[in-house]
């Protein structure tokens, strides 16, 4: 049985995500398709790549991810396909799999098959099911195209740490309006080594000096730093639209000061 996720922009009014999943179904009638998201932001890599690094790992090893964000070939992003961590990831080449993680793929191959249109607008529907068809039927991946020894690589932002503060930002704000930032609970406790600290966004002189275990260690409508279920700082407001009514945005910075 073939696991098949889906990741895109393409949003729910159209008729992109059927048309996919339809000729997915004609190519592997027996494929169990799964919906990642399709609220990615508009060409959005780094959001797509935030969900789907947060997503894989739940999945068994082979399943096949078709990425659906910026998917045109070009000829610095040719479509690609990655192994990595055991499984497969169909896109173009334009950094998003350098933002899966921190280690090696194990493969990474340069596709090589024609559209099975004219138009090359769609590669989606027009060429990755062809390629996760062709892996579900055991076929090698050096016959769906040739080795690459790369792939293209977006910068990443690390914490800076030093011996007073770590200097982050916000990476994501989610649904619930939680803002995520890029320090892990890892980084965050050997720095802070159980001692006292205060936490900021963007400069703000409102500092939270303590990290809750869950939402309902406080009252209503207040603003919480919490560690989330991938391992990294969250700040929120309990039952309430944090980022919103603070005014947090993607990119603002994020300062843990120790006291």
């Amino acid at each position: 049985m073939a696991i098949i996720t889906l990741t895109s922009d393409w949003g729910h009014r159209d008729h992109y995500i059927a048309a996919v999943k339809g000729r997915l179904i004609s190519l592997i009638p027996d494929a169990v398709i799964v919906d990642i998201s399709h609220d990615i932001e508009t060409f959005n890599t780094g959001h797509a790549a935030y969900v789907l690094r947060n997503a894989f790992p739940s999945f068994p090893p082979g399943t096949i991810h078709i990425i659906g964000v910026n998917s045109i070939a070009g000829v610095s992003t040719p479509h690609t396909l990655l192994k990595y961590q055991g499984q497969w990831f169909i896109g173009a080449d334009n950094g998003i799999f350098s933002l899966l993680g921190s280690s090696q793929p194990e493969e990474i191959w340069e596709i090589d098959i024609p559209s099975e249109t004219d138009y090359f607008t769609f590669p989606s529907r027009d060429t990755f099911p062809r390629v996760a068809a062709a892996l579900v039927q055991g076929k090698s991946p050096s016959e769906l195209g040739s080795p690459k020894h790369d792939i293209r690589r977006l910068l990443q932002f690390e914490p800076i740490v030093t011996p007073t503060e770590i200097r982050g930002k916000i990476i994501h704000i989610d649904h619930y309006h939680n803002a995520i930032t890029n320090i892990s609970e890892e980084l965050f406790r050997s720095f802070v080594k159980g001692g006292r600290f205060e936490l900021t966004v963007k400069g703000s002189n409102e500092a939270i000096t303590n990290i809750s275990k869950s939402y309902d260690d406080e009252p209503e409508g207040e603003k919480v730093a919490i560690f989330n279920s991938s391992g990294y700082l969250q700040i929120a407001m309990v039952m309430g639209s944090g980022c919103s009514l603070f005014g947090y945005k993607t990119d603002d910075p994020v300062m843990v000061e120790r006291k």
